[in-house]
């Protein structure tokens, strides 16, 4: 996916902004697995749309971030679903590597079972390896 910037713009327009962000859902666009959430401003969305690389707001740096800029890990938007409300947007991306900064493919990599916290995936990488 890569728009103009007018038709990004456009995009833009009919989204809803709550305090400044929309939520960002993302999924492998083969499987449908839930990768990871986060927050995006409408710069990121631009960039988003644009690039076809995702952007996200990060908000413990206050910053734009490109996914994958420090791992190499990088998602690539393959379609993007607007909810009704116009304050979710659900990606679809191609992605290399692994999403979750803790080494993990999918930041999902818990569940809940007989009330305990369990590790269910593998880690794909050690986060000390990639983020010195």
């Amino acid at each position: 996916m890569n728009l103009s910037p007018a038709r990004a713009r456009g995009i833009l327009k009919e989204l809803k902004f709550r305090d400044g962000f929309v939520v960002a859902v993302i999924r492998d666009f083969k499987t449908k697995d839930v990768l990871m959430t986060a927050m995006q401003n409408e710069q990121a969305v631009l960039k988003t749309l644009t690039t076809g690389l995702m952007y996200y707001w990060s908000r413990s740096r206050q910053k734009l971030w490109l996914k994958g800029e420090r791992s190499g890990h990088y998602q690539h938007v393959r379609r993007v679903w607007v909810d009704c409300d116009g304050d979710v947007l659900l990606y679809d991306v191609a992605q290399v590597g692994a999403a979750c900064h803790e080494g993990y493919r999918s930041c999902f990599y818990r569940e809940v079972k007989k009330g305990k916290l369990i590790t269910v995936l593998k880690r794909k990488f050690n986060p000390r390896d990639v983020y010195r």
